[in-house]
Protein backbone atom coordinates (compact mmCIF):
# COMPACT_ATOMS: atom_id res chain seq x y z
CA UNK A 1 0.00 0.00 0.00
CA UNK A 2 0.97 3.62 -0.85
CA UNK A 3 2.16 5.73 1.74
CA UNK A 4 -0.09 8.55 0.43
CA UNK A 5 -2.82 6.37 1.07
CA UNK A 6 -1.84 5.52 4.64
CA UNK A 7 -1.08 9.19 5.55
CA UNK A 8 -4.91 10.01 3.84
CA UNK A 9 -6.39 7.19 6.36
CA UNK A 10 -4.44 9.01 8.84
CA UNK A 11 -6.28 12.47 8.35
CA UNK A 12 -9.78 10.53 7.42
CA UNK A 13 -9.69 9.03 10.96
CA UNK A 14 -8.28 12.45 12.68
CA UNK A 15 -11.08 14.24 11.26
CA UNK A 16 -14.20 11.66 11.91
CA UNK A 17 -15.39 10.57 15.10
CA UNK A 18 -13.76 6.86 14.90
CA UNK A 19 -11.38 5.58 17.47
CA UNK A 20 -10.20 2.64 15.08
CA UNK A 21 -9.56 2.20 11.05
CA UNK A 22 -8.91 -1.07 9.60
CA UNK A 23 -8.48 -1.19 5.92
CA UNK A 24 -7.60 -4.22 3.74
CA UNK A 25 -6.17 -4.19 0.15
CA UNK A 26 -5.86 -7.53 -1.24
CA UNK A 27 -3.35 -8.79 1.35
CA UNK A 28 -2.56 -5.27 2.91
CA UNK A 29 -3.68 -4.57 5.94
CA UNK A 30 -3.56 -1.08 7.56
CA UNK A 31 -4.51 -0.86 11.31
CA UNK A 32 -4.90 2.70 12.53
CA UNK A 33 -5.96 3.84 16.23
CA UNK A 34 -6.54 7.42 18.24
CA UNK A 35 -5.32 5.55 21.39
CA UNK A 36 -2.02 4.86 22.56
CA UNK A 37 -0.14 1.47 23.50
CA UNK A 38 -0.43 2.22 27.26
CA UNK A 39 -3.92 1.39 27.06
CA UNK A 40 -5.15 -2.12 28.18
CA UNK A 41 -4.68 -4.13 24.68
CA UNK A 42 -7.25 -4.99 22.21
CA UNK A 43 -8.47 -8.14 21.83
CA UNK A 44 -6.93 -10.56 19.40
CA UNK A 45 -10.18 -13.08 18.01
CA UNK A 46 -8.35 -13.43 14.08
CA UNK A 47 -4.47 -14.84 13.44
CA UNK A 48 -2.79 -11.53 12.18
CA UNK A 49 -2.44 -10.92 8.19
CA UNK A 50 0.74 -11.63 6.66
CA UNK A 51 1.55 -8.24 5.86
CA UNK A 52 0.46 -5.80 8.53
CA UNK A 53 1.07 -2.01 8.10
CA UNK A 54 0.13 -0.61 11.62
CA UNK A 55 -0.26 3.08 13.25
CA UNK A 56 1.74 3.15 16.42
CA UNK A 57 -1.24 1.76 18.55
CA UNK A 58 -3.65 -0.99 18.39
CA UNK A 59 -5.58 -0.58 21.34
CA UNK A 60 -9.65 0.31 20.95
CA UNK A 61 -11.65 1.95 23.89
CA UNK A 62 -15.06 2.67 23.23
CA UNK A 63 -16.59 6.07 24.49
CA UNK A 64 -17.58 6.49 27.88
CA UNK A 65 -20.23 3.75 29.35
CA UNK A 66 -21.69 5.69 31.44
CA UNK A 67 -22.44 3.98 34.83
CA UNK A 68 -26.09 5.54 35.81
CA UNK A 69 -27.85 4.82 39.58
CA UNK A 70 -30.08 1.99 39.52
CA UNK A 71 -33.23 3.74 40.99
CA UNK A 72 -34.92 0.49 40.80
CA UNK A 73 -37.06 1.25 37.27
CA UNK A 74 -35.85 -1.67 35.47
CA UNK A 75 -36.62 -4.88 36.70
CA UNK A 76 -34.38 -7.43 37.21
CA UNK A 77 -31.29 -5.50 38.22
CA UNK A 78 -30.12 -5.05 41.75
CA UNK A 79 -29.08 -1.87 43.30
CA UNK A 80 -25.86 -0.33 42.11
CA UNK A 81 -24.59 1.73 39.11
CA UNK A 82 -25.44 0.48 35.82
CA UNK A 83 -23.12 0.54 33.10
CA UNK A 84 -24.63 0.72 29.79
CA UNK A 85 -23.61 -0.12 25.99
CA UNK A 86 -21.96 2.63 24.89
CA UNK A 87 -22.86 1.30 21.06
CA UNK A 88 -24.84 -1.70 19.26
CA UNK A 89 -22.77 -4.53 18.67
CA UNK A 90 -21.72 -7.77 20.02
CA UNK A 91 -20.22 -8.58 23.87
CA UNK A 92 -17.74 -10.40 24.74
CA UNK A 93 -16.97 -11.11 28.33
CA UNK A 94 -13.00 -12.37 27.46
CA UNK A 95 -10.40 -10.86 25.55
CA UNK A 96 -10.31 -14.84 23.49
CA UNK A 97 -12.66 -17.96 23.36
CA UNK A 98 -11.36 -20.08 25.97
CA UNK A 99 -9.73 -16.92 27.89
CA UNK A 100 -10.63 -15.76 31.58
CA UNK A 101 -13.33 -13.25 31.61
CA UNK A 102 -12.44 -9.27 32.31
CA UNK A 103 -14.42 -9.31 35.25
CA UNK A 104 -16.52 -12.08 37.68
CA UNK A 105 -19.22 -11.53 39.81
CA UNK A 106 -17.84 -10.29 43.30
CA UNK A 107 -14.54 -8.89 42.22
CA UNK A 108 -13.51 -5.53 42.91
CA UNK A 109 -12.60 -3.16 39.95
CA UNK A 110 -11.05 0.19 39.36
CA UNK A 111 -11.88 3.20 37.02
CA UNK A 112 -9.99 2.36 33.97
CA UNK A 113 -10.35 -1.64 34.11
CA UNK A 114 -11.94 -3.60 31.62
CA UNK A 115 -15.16 -4.84 32.17
CA UNK A 116 -15.73 -6.87 28.28
CA UNK A 117 -14.86 -5.43 24.51
CA UNK A 118 -17.83 -5.19 21.98
CA UNK A 119 -17.41 -5.71 18.27
CA UNK A 120 -18.91 -3.41 16.41
CA UNK A 121 -18.33 -3.30 12.12
CA UNK A 122 -15.34 -6.04 12.70
CA UNK A 123 -13.53 -3.51 15.66
CA UNK A 124 -12.88 -4.20 19.17
CA UNK A 125 -13.82 -1.46 21.34
CA UNK A 126 -12.60 -2.17 25.06
CA UNK A 127 -15.16 -1.29 27.69
CA UNK A 128 -13.69 0.01 31.13
CA UNK A 129 -15.20 0.59 34.70
CA UNK A 130 -16.13 4.64 34.87
CA UNK A 131 -16.71 4.08 38.87
CA UNK A 132 -14.72 1.85 41.29
CA UNK A 133 -16.25 -0.54 43.65
CA UNK A 134 -17.38 -4.21 43.42
CA UNK A 135 -19.07 -6.06 40.49
CA UNK A 136 -22.53 -7.13 41.70
CA UNK A 137 -23.90 -8.21 38.29
CA UNK A 138 -23.09 -9.24 34.87
CA UNK A 139 -25.82 -8.62 32.66
CA UNK A 140 -25.13 -9.07 29.27
CA UNK A 141 -24.29 -12.69 27.79
CA UNK A 142 -20.70 -13.57 26.39
CA UNK A 143 -21.20 -13.75 22.56
CA UNK A 144 -24.59 -11.69 22.60
CA UNK A 145 -26.01 -8.95 20.48
CA UNK A 146 -26.03 -5.90 22.76
CA UNK A 147 -28.13 -2.23 21.65
CA UNK A 148 -27.44 0.62 22.75
CA UNK A 149 -27.73 1.92 26.47
CA UNK A 150 -28.86 -1.56 27.05
CA UNK A 151 -27.17 -2.52 30.95
CA UNK A 152 -23.74 -4.65 30.51
CA UNK A 153 -22.86 -4.72 34.04
CA UNK A 154 -24.35 -3.39 38.02
CA UNK A 155 -21.20 -1.82 39.75
CA UNK A 156 -21.60 -1.37 43.87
Amino acid sequence: MDLRKVKKLIELLEESNLSELEIKEGEEIVRLSRFPAAAAPAPVFSAPAPATVAAPTTASIAPAATPVANTGEEAGLPPGNVVRSPMVGTFYAASSPGSEPFVKVGQQVKVGDPLGVIEAMKMFNQIEAEIAGTVIAIVAENGQAVEFDQPLFVIG
